[in-house]
């Protein structure tokens, strides 16, 4: 069931649309927002509220790489696995990101500190290789850098 503060939050946002359902990509970001992920049963409360079908919402939500479907740790990282960042030390910076985290892709550590999962693209290819971790960018990423920028997040 969704929080007042969560009906509230999609409510705004349909108001800044011409129709419900054109608010949908927001009111996901509202619930993962809250909290963390967006649940199946809080996927069917966001879209009753849109006038939308869960399936309708579900193939949206899927698609759109940044909504969470599962439950992730309290940090994401994307790694960017384009074809520039590829040429610049992706596998080795992939490999050397799994080994220090002790996970591979779509899975969270133990401590649920850090989800780390692949991107196809961050928009940053003339500073390859790149990754996100919770919105902030970091470029021309070598292994080395790995140990200080997540030491960053606890």
């Amino acid at each position: 069931m969704l929080t007042q503060e969560e009906i509230q939050k999609i409510e705004h946002e349909i108001g800044l649309v011409p129709r419900k359902k054109a608010a949908c990509i927001e009111a996901l970001k509202v619930v993962q927002q809250h909290r963390g992920w967006v649940s199946d049963e809080s996927l069917k409360d966001t879209a009753i509220l849109l006038d939308m079908s869960p399936d309708e919402l579900d193939s949206v939500a899927t698609f759109y790489n940044l909504i969470f479907r599962r439950p992730v740790g309290r940090h994401v990282i994307l790694l960017c696995d384009s074809i520039s960042c590829w040429v610049m030390g992706y596998e080795d910076l992939k490999k050397s990101l799994m080994q220090l985290l002790e996970i591979n892709y779509g899975q969270t550590t133990p401590d649920g500190r850090f989800t780390l999962l692949p991107n196809v693209c961050l928009g940053t290819c003339d500073h390859a290789p790149a990754l996100l971790v919770d919105g902030d960018l970091y470029q021309d990423v070598a292994p080395a850098d790995l140990t200080e920028i997540l030491r960053k997040y606890d």
